[in-house]
């Protein structure tokens, strides 16, 4: 596996009016192609920044960010949008799925960024909804609904997967459900997953784990045998 993204001293500071907040600084991290990564800290240690800039969603302060042979940090807004669209799918703890639209067209909305998508169904039968496709949010448990939104993350068949707290709203089986999903995007469709969160468990499913504390990267730790979700001790 060759390496998909690297920091290299990279830092943000948000900047109100002459008010100065260093939300992560001296960040230096590899992850590879392929990988499922959990990013753990506690509250306010810097996860969010991360992973935003991880996505493109924030640009950095100082450092460089790579993306396979991509500069991102180089990036002007608009290219930073096609590297969004084309590049990354995101899952965020609270679903976000529109609720007049049904579950297929919940995912077909997807299209509407001017990219190439699987078909929808096709991306709905993934997480197991091809029988759902039909059914409106309201119709659906939180669990169902969350697959409907990784079903449109990876519609666009991205190179990474990033997900914020995606367990954060469920319960613990319904939970298992999903992290069961998002190892096999990594396992079986090689595709890079970054995943934010506090849950200690997550990373005993890890390729690797980046712990953040006081807006650095406090440690990386690699796991030989991650575990499959059935394993852990819940």
């Amino acid at each position: 596996m060759g390496t998909l993204i690297s920091f290299e001293n990279v830092g943000k500071i948000y900047r109100t009016g002459d008010i100065e907040y260093e939300a992560l600084h001296d960040v230096n991290l590899t992850i590879d192609e392929g990988e499922m990564v959990v990013i753990l800290g506690p509250s306010g240690a810097g996860k969010s920044t991360l992973l935003n800039m991880l996505g493109g969603l924030d640009a950095a302060t100082s450092g460089k960010i790579m993306f396979g042979d991509k500069e991102i940090t180089s990036l002007n807004d608009k290219q930073l949008g096609v590297f969004r669209s084309q590049d990354v799918g995101i899952i965020f703890q609270f679903y976000n799925l529109i609720p007049t639209l049904n579950a297929l067209e919940n995912v077909a909305l997807i299209s509407e960024l001017g990219i190439d998508i699987m078909d929808p169904k096709e991306a709905l039968a993934l997480v197991g909804l091809e029988e759902k496709w039909k059914n409106f949010p309201s119709q659906m448990s939180g669990g169902q609904q969350q697959r409907v939104s990784i079903a449109r993350a990876i519609a666009k068949r991205p190179r990474l997967l990033l997900c914020d707290e995606p367990t954060g709203a469920l319960d613990t089986n319904t939970g298992k459900e999903v992290i069961n999903l998002l190892q096999k995007q990594s396992k079986e469709e090689k595709r890079t997953v970054v995943i934010v969160t506090h849950n200690d468990l997550f990373a005993e499913m890890a390729d690797k784990v980046i712990n953040v504390k006081n807006g650095t990267v406090f440690s990386i730790a690699t796991n030989e045998n991650p575990k499959s979700v059935d394993e852990v001790e819940w």
